[in-house]
């Protein structure tokens, strides 16, 4: 049984691993906004791997999803390239470290949840939320306190920002925390919610029985 279980999930690990992979490659994992910042979705398969598989498994694919966000500093994203430039450990931490927490903290979170009827799933949404909200967060944070003095020289016409530092500067940071963040919650919250509901109720539904 438990060799059975280690194959399911090192199978569903690799599908999750390959989706994120796809995601980070193609349109369907980056919205472009007007202002040059990108709304990610690969959160999503994130959450979902961290809440069904568990904190390990949400480490391991923040992990892949931060290494493809810093591979895309190396060219493929404008912003990326100027903070690579100026400092290429902020990058990294910014871009992976970060990362790897989004996919440790829900699952964490979920645990505590899991095992009661009636509170797993409203645990499960509010870690489908939390997912790409702390990614966000935690992204802003990052480059708010590595990357102050970068983004006063930031083109106006390229990312919107209209100089001046300061508060000016702390506003429209948080003005991409409330796009971004909730554009990428909501569409998790939906999404991920839909996907996790769905393998507990067919390829882990013993396990949802045990917990219960």
């Amino acid at each position: 049984m438990k060799k059975k279980t280690d194959v399911r999930y090192l199978a569903e690990l690799s599908l999750l691993t390959a989706i994120v992979l796809i995601m980070a490659y193609t349109p369907l994992g980056y919205l472009k906004t007007p202002w040059g910042v990108e709304i990610t979705f690969i959160v999503v398969p994130v959450a979902v791997g961290s809440i069904v598989l568990g904190p390990k498994a949400g480490a391991f694919l923040g992990l892949v999803f931060g290494l493809t966000s810093f591979a895309q500093c190396f060219g493929a994203s404008p912003l990326g390239v100027i903070f690579l430039q100026e400092s290429p450990l902020g990058t990294f931490f910014c871009c992976v470290v970060n990362r790897v927490l989004v996919g440790v903290v829900p699952g964490l979170l979920y645990l505590a949840f899991r095992h009661s009827s009636r509170l797993r799933n409203p645990g499960l949404a509010l870690c489908c939320f939390l997912t790409p909200a702390l990614n966000t967060l935690l992204y802003i944070v990052g480059n708010w306190i590595i990357f102050h003095d970068t983004w006063l020289n930031v083109s106006v016409s390229t990312y919107g920002y209209t100089g001046g530092g300061g508060a000016s500067l702390l506003i429209f940071m948080m003005g991409m925390v409330a796009v971004n963040g909730l554009a990428e919650a909501a569409t998790c919250l939906v999404l991920g919610a839909a996907v996790c509901k769905a393998l507990e109720k067919t390829v882990h539904r013993n396990e949802v029985r045990s917990a219960a």
